[in-house]
């Protein structure tokens, strides 16, 4: 540790993605500006910086995969490219001025409530801090999830996650093994196909995937846009309408995702001849059940020459090859993990530590996660977790969620203030009828009756992932920061920590992001 004295600040924000950016301007915007975002990489992004693999893309609309207090006139397609979106994550937090609270490369080691004190303290691997709020919001695609598979340690190939892509290993005529199908392989396959001697694709379950309906925007809309930004608002409406629309299909009505799986199967149809190999990549699960993923380049590449899909499972990996389970041996050079993130066990919930002396983790392996509100946890005082359990979206984008819970967080910053409160957390009782509630609505769902098996859902049969309906329902539950199913520390009765110094300080040795 650089220093011993943990440096005060109100509020820190864990994570400078598309979560924790939005709430550092809308703390700032708030007048509440003594705040620090602390980020374990090497620049703001989240996500879209650390997810560099050839063809990254969004698989929403760029229109709504914005926020909707900095839209971008800009894009240059539909769906953009991973490089566009982090460039617009660090212009939009250099416009609101907020860079220079940013400390890089600082990842979080332990964070446990201090009950006299009435704060966090946070130990980092730069320095430790002592806040008032903990805001966690490095979401749940951030830390990748490793398959366990004998002998992988013994490969002596090149290897590594789509999230930690490796740019100095060139893939041109190698033998390269893919292990995934989901939303990342979609994307990167038909890119590494291209220039790749061979490629394996390891698949355990086929995907529903739809067309994209691509198209770059044209100068004369960009124009538009700028310079008429109501244009670009109606588009955004237009798109949000739409999407919110599939709802009913994926919460009521699931026999609806027919339509969808012959959209699916059409897809399949177009670009496979192969009978055998069509059969191998139709899901026989109702759609909806998984991420319905969208692409026009899959399935070209899995029919390619050059690409071999295996569905038998992997029993062992030595260090120049793969092994089936019926005994097929296939040499590789490079081994590509495209399995996805810890989403139902972040692993930040095994370095918070509440109020009774347990992690986070410790609290969810009883029943699984549990959040009022997606936002707050009993037992976890002055925490606020962006996009928690149940706010993630099946059919939208979740830029709408983090900026519902960011509108509540800031009033219940605010809250506190007006009121005199040191500390909050939710009652159990609010905390078990909100999650009770959910979980009722969750029953009749495509997760819970599509006849698959998805990250959606964790160890107990529970959706703890999705918000189980139409996103605006979502904001008005979280429209006001409802004090009163909150237990709360009055102010008076907190120990004022010793301040060194009546300014914030930055631990030494960490980097600040520049513009």
């Amino acid at each position: 540790m650089t220093t011993s004295t943990p440096t005060l600040v109100d509020h820190l924000i864990v994570g400078a993605g598309f979560a924790g950016l939005a709430a550092a301007i809308k703390l700032d915007e708030a007048g509440e500006r003594d705040f620090v975002v602390i980020e374990k990489d090497s620049d703001v992004g989240g996500t879209w910086h650390i997810n560099t693999y050839p063809g990254a893309e969004c698989d929403v609309p760029s229109q709504l995969y914005s926020y909707s207090f900095a839209l971008n006139p800009d894009w240059s397609k539909v769906y953009s490219p991973q490089q566009e979106i982090w460039e617009y994550t660090k212009k939009v937090a250099t416009d609101a001025g907020v860079l220079d609270r940013v400390v890089l490369d600082t990842s979080v080691i332990n964070s446990a409530w201090d009950g006299v004190q009435q704060r966090w303290i946070v130990k980092t691997s730069n320095g430790s801090y002592a806040a008032k709020t903990l805001i966690a919001g490095a979401g749940g695609l951030s830390e990748p999830s490793l398959p366990e598979i004998k002998g992988i340690e013994s490969f002596t190939g090149e290897t590594f996650h789509t999230a930690r892509w490796n740019h100095d290993v060139d893939l041109t005529d190698k033998r390269v093994a893919v292990i995934g199908t989901g939303a990342s392989a979609i994307q990167l396959v038909p890119e590494v196909q291209k220039i790749a001697a061979q490629v394996d694709v390891y698949q355990r379950t086929p995907n529903w995937i739809i067309p994209r309906n691509e198209r770059r925007f044209s100068r004369i809309e960009k124009e538009l846009f700028r310079r008429v930004p109501g244009v670009q608002r109606a588009v955004r409406a237009g798109v949000y309408a739409t999407l919110e629309g599939r709802v009913p299909a994926f919460n009521r009505f699931p026999v609806l995702m027919k339509a969808v799986e012959a959209q699916g199967k059409k897809n399949i149809a177009k670009a496979i001849k192969d009978p055998e190999l069509r059969a191998r990549v139709t899901p026989a699960y109702r759609a909806g059940c998984k991420r319905i993923l969208v692409s026009n380049k899959w399935y070209p590449a899995i029919a390619a020459d050059n690409v071999d899909l295996v569905t038998d499972r992997i029993a062992e990996i030595r260090p120049d090859s793969i092994v089936d389970a019926n005994g097929v041996e296939r040499p590789i050079d490079v081994l590509i993990i495209a399995t996805g993130f810890h989403v139902t066990d972040p692993p930040i919930a095994q370095h918070v530590v509440g109020k009774d002396g347990r992690t986070l983790a410790e609290v969810w392996s009883e029943k699984g996660m549990r959040a009022y509100k997606g936002t707050t946890i009993n037992g976890f005082p002055n925490m606020f977790q962006i996009v928690g359990p149940n706010t993630a979206l099946g059919h939208s984008s979740i830029i709408f969620i983090i900026e519902s819970q960011v509108r509540y967080i800031v009033d219940a910053v605010r809250t506190l203030r007006t009121e005199g409160v040191a500390a909050v957390e939710p009652t159990l009782e609010a905390q078990d009828t909100w999650t009770d509630a959910v979980q009722a609505r969750m029953k009749p769902t495509v997760w819970l009756t599509g006849g698959c098996a998805s990250w959606y859902v964790d160890e107990f049969g529970n959706n703890t992932t999705l918000w189980p309906g139409q996103t605006f329902t979502f904001r008005n539950h979280l429209s006001a920061f409802d004090l009163d199913k909150y237990d709360v520390v009055p102010a008076a009765e907190a120990t004022p920590p010793t301040r060194t110094s009546t300014r914030t300080r930055r631990p030494k040795n960490t980097k600040k992001v520049s513009a």
